[in-house]
């Protein structure tokens, strides 16, 4: 046989599953994001993800196990993403924090988005104990800490308190880009955070 002709060799076993956990991943999100986390059966995920079932529990105990790691990986995606932005506005600290707001900007035109994850997962899961609820939540915390983090690289007084009134204005972008389709809502938030930090270098 030729070397053109001979087939590729086959994954270890190892890097397998982990191809079928991905899948697995990849088509619960799509599906989540999409239609919601109650409204989604296993089975259709299955069907979209072309896994058997048995595949999919040795991975996931439950459907909220799936949701759980979804949404980690959601958060780890989202975050790294937005870290990376705050690190390519380069040394100062003023265009490192409206960096924040640009990388919203464009995450809230892409034609992917459909609202806030982590938002509908509260929604679905109201309860404070709900596993979903507790990751969607320390994502929002880890946004705020970073907004607090950045706010304390210009030298703010009353970093907490602002970080909280700059949380409020990038969330209130997400859902008035979701509920009314404006796009445009993350830069009235930018300007509105400019407006809080007049004076500031």
């Amino acid at each position: 046989m030729s070397a053109r002709s001979k087939k590729p060799a086959s994954l270890p076993s190892k890097d397998r599953a982990l191809s079928k956990r991905e899948l697995l991943l990849d088509a619960a999100w799509r599906l989540f994001y999409r239609d919601g986390f109650h409204a989604v059966g296993i089975d259709t995920v299955l069907a979209e993800a072309g896994v058997a079932k048995m595949t999919l529990y040795n991975h996931f105990p439950s459907k909220e196990d799936l949701i759980v790691a979804v949404l980690e990986r959601r958060a780890e995606q989202f975050e790294g993403s937005l870290a990376a932005a705050v690190e390519a506005a380069g040394s100062s600290p003023m265009k490192r924090l409206m960096a924040v707001f640009d990388w919203h900007a464009e995450w809230l035109r892409s034609p992917e988005f459909n609202g806030c994850a982590f938002i509908k997962a509260v929604a679905e899961y109201p309860q404070g104990d709900a596993k979903p609820h507790q990751v969607a939540a320390a994502h929002k915390q880890r946004i705020y800490q970073l907004l607090e983090s950045l706010l304390r690289e210009i030298g703010v007084p009353r970093s907490a308190v602002i970080a909280r009134q700059l949380e409020l204005l990038i969330e209130g972008a997400i859902v008035s880009a979701h509920v009314y389709g404006r796009a445009e809502a993350a830069g009235g938030a930018k300007a509105a955070a400019r407006s809080l930090l007049v004076g500031v270098p």
